[in-house]
């Protein structure tokens, strides 16, 4: 497994971190790490015939099985009519499948198929891959820093959603 050069350790941050040039380096870094995280799994979305707006739905949908349409809607804050175009290339490739809800008929609960999981699996695998070695070149302390600045980012009515993830 290739080491990352760690280009944030020969620059320490100033006492004065909010001044404009750290704050730019800082979006800088953002871009720059988030745009070569997505481009690791790129080939294998292409070779689908997908792209990004359908991995963070199948992400989303593997991380909370039976998750409304109306929820996914939510996370991904894209219109409805996107929406309706990602799930309808899932389904037809066979990689979602929705049902109607239990209490509420008008509900569409979404779910991968066993294909739609083996994909996500693949596509989780790579940006693992590319996280571990990004988070193998800091310590425990830069990584929990790390999360507490990408909280801070998200509005605090939006945490609750996030967290509800994880559970």
């Amino acid at each position: 497994m290739a080491r990352y050069v760690n280009m944030a350790a020969p620059i320490p941050a100033s006492p004065l971190f909010l001044r404009e040039p750290e704050i730019r380096r800082g979006i800088e870094l953002l871009y720059f790490g988030y745009s070569h995280l997505t481009r690791s799994i790129d080939a294998g979305l292409a070779q689908q015939g997908l792209g990004r707006a359908h991995h963070r739905a199948l992400y989303f949908i593997a991380r909370k099985p039976d998750l409304t349409v109306s929820e996914l809607l939510a996370l991904l804050a894209i219109t409805k009519q996107s929406l309706g175009r990602v799930l309808g290339d899932l389904d037809a490739r066979g990689l979602v499948e929705t049902r109607t809800g239990d209490k509420d008929r008008r509900q569409r609960l979404l779910r991968l198929t066993p294909a739609g999981a083996a994909l996500e699996t693949e596509l989780f695998e790579a940006l693992r891959e590319k996280l571990s070695a990004a988070y193998s070149s800091a310590d425990r302390e830069a990584v929990g820093g790390f999360w507490a600045v990408l909280e801070g980012l998200v509005p605090e009515e939006e945490r609750k959603r996030i967290a509800a993830l994880g559970q």
